[in-house]
């Protein structure tokens, strides 16, 4: 039970976050205004995605270092968790830039970078249905893996800097830390970061162990039929 206690602390601190980033006073910034409140979900899902395709990335390298069959079953729910909360990214941002900027997809070299990231993600799953030998598909999806990851963070993190961007920090543009003088931000999106990335944690390794139970399963199944046929 004491294994246990990070998911209690989840619980915990995302049932606070949900709260309080509903009914706590926020700066009142224009264009903003209460959409601002927005910034308690939608970075702390993104940041919680990067830190499950950065995770899947180090369990592809560990694969191909190891060939242990379990680092690739953990790299792709890892990757599979991170799609679920891009796309939660992508529906809170969506709402957002409508409220402030009056598009549900402004033409935004970020927002551009996630799609194509998102992309890369998507092609990284059908990647692993064409192939039938385990350890083939475990080996190149691995590859992919690793090498989408070292092109997504650039996609959405450093070139957005380098042209205009509706975002903040980004193109010029200031972060929110320079509006936030009463630190009502910082006390809620802080406690976001670490609920959120642990939900991402605790949901990979529910699919793990389902994975898991359903190989074994097959394996039951195959063996059955084996006997069977030598009977």
């Amino acid at each position: 039970m004491l294994k246990q206690w990070w998911k209690a602390l989840t619980v915990l601190i995302l049932a606070y976050v949900f709260v309080a980033g509903l009914i706590n006073p926020v700066p009142k910034l224009p264009i903003l205004h209460e959409a601002i409140r927005n910034t308690f979900f939608h970075p702390p899902l993104w940041i919680a995605m990067m830190v499950m395709l950065l995770s899947s990335a180090i369990f592809s390298i560990r694969y191909l270092r190891k060939g242990k069959p379990d680092d690739d079953l953990i790299a792709v729910e890892l990757a599979n968790t991170a799609l679920l909360f891009g796309v939660l990214g992508c529906i809170t941002g969506s709402v957002w830039a409508y409220f402030a900027w009056g598009d549900l997809w402004p033409n935004d070299p970020k927002t551009n970078g996630v799609a194509v990231g998102m992309l890369m993600y998507l092609a990284y799953f059908v990647l692993r249905r064409s192939f039938d030998d385990e350890m083939r598909r475990a080996r190149i999806s691995s590859v992919y893996n690793i090498f989408a990851f070292a092109i997504f963070i650039p996609l959405i993190l450093i070139l957005p800097r380098f042209t205009d961007s509706l975002h903040p920090g980004n193109g010029g543009n200031p972060g929110f830390n320079q509006y936030d003088s009463d630190n009502s931000i910082k006390m809620i999106i802080r406690p976001a970061f670490v609920g959120f990335t642990l939900l991402g944690f605790w949901i990979t390794q529910l699919r793990v162990r389902l994975r898991r139970l359903e190989i074994d399963l097959d394996e039951q199944e195959e063996s059955k039929k084996s006997a069977s046929t030598h009977a």
